[in-house]
């Protein structure tokens, strides 16, 4: 049976993967056909795009299977190795490592800080406002749709803002040769793609979970968010391997904005309203917190991550699979449940 679920996650994850890749390719003909400037192809096109398996199991997970937790650990999980893996790999691989700019730096990162911020506020309105009794002592808080709405509206204000980039963008050349009706239609079928993969990752985790005793919620935020942030780190690499660095770093800032401010809320509007323990949300925001800290450090030094650098954040990420499997056996207990 193990093996079975294996295989379909194996399945899921190569089918995620490949209507990733068509979405990216799809998504960048559309780009440059309607002249949208790098940053907004990055920060929104391409990070939107490859943020979509996370925004699927956040709304499978609670629609489908009544699973707003699982969907919610993908999200976080996915965050966490997008904003340590990416950067990482990419200054790695790079063959110069990964340039930046200041408006990177102080634009994109200082509003992604804005985004944890708020996703941190709205968990704490949910527990102080709407506590749930009868918790057994637990920090047990309800989000509700209104409670929603407040990151969804911080993101409205990320899309006016980069709306303005688009206003002020020049564009130097023409646009090329497309057939936009096929872009389109690819572009819709990648989605379908990714939809498809994500509900058997989603599938597998549960079982998983049955089988072995692990709350799918562990699976989610390690496994299967890895899996899902695969199409996020092939992008950002190519990206900066093509000396690209500045695209490939708001993609990552973007899909991280992205999942925290509508991803997380989507599936709370599906639900209508979801219970979560405070006490293992905020230590998972915590170490996000922490590892955006060192990134942007990093990248502040000099506007560019070395090697050294990639491999610093790689290590973090391992701490923090460390840190989750530390937590499984008992030796660790920061998370209560």
């Amino acid at each position: 049976m193990v093996l079975v679920w294996l295989a379909i996650a194996a399945v899921g994850g190569l089918v995620v993967w490949k209507g990733s890749d068509l979405l990216e390719s799809s998504a960048e003909h559309l780009s440059l056909h309607y002249g949208l400037p790098p940053v907004v192809h990055g920060a929104m096109v391409v990070a939107i795009g490859s943020s979509f398996p996370e925004l699927s199991s956040t709304v499978l997970a609670t629609l489908l299977h009544g699973e707003f937790e699982l969907g919610l650990s993908v999200v976080v999980g996915s965050a966490i190795f997008n904003i340590l893996m990416i950067p990482g790999l990419s200054a790695v691989l790079a063959d110069d490592g990964v340039t930046s700019d200041k408006e990177l730096v102080y634009k994109d990162a200082q509003f992604y800080l804005i985004s944890v911020a708020v996703f941190v506020l709205t968990f704490s309105f949910a527990f102080i406002y709407n506590p749930t009794p009868d918790s057994g002592g637990a920090l047990v808080g309800e989000i509700g749709r209104p409670l929603a709405l407040i990151p969804l509206a911080l993101y409205g204000l990320y899309v006016f803002i980069q709306h303005q980039e688009m206003n002020d963008y020049v564009e130097d050349e023409p646009p090329p040769d497309i057939s936009v009706a096929r872009q389109w239609g690819l572009l819709a079928l990648s989605l379908v793609l990714v939809v498809a993969g994500v509900e058997a990752l989603v599938q597998a985790a549960l079982a998983f979970a049955d089988i072995t005793g692990i709350p799918s919620f562990v699976w989610g935020i390690t496994v299967i968010a890895a899996v899902t942030s695969v199409p996020d780190a092939l992008i950002s690499i190519r990206l900066a391997q093509r000396g690209e660095g500045v695209v490939s770093m708001s993609n990552v800032l973007g899909s991280n904005i992205f999942d925290l401010l509508v991803a997380v809320p989507a599936g709370v509007l599906i639900a209508g309203s979801v219970a979560f323990e405070f006490g293992v949300a905020v230590p998972l925001v915590g170490f996000l917190t922490l590892a955006t800290i060192i990134l942007f450090t990093q990248l502040r030094t000099g506007l560019r991550l070395s090697a050294t650098e990639g491999w610093v954040l790689n290590a973090t990420y391992g701490v923090f699979i460390l840190w989750m499997i530390l937590e499984q056996v008992g030796v660790v207990a920061l998370l209560p449940s």
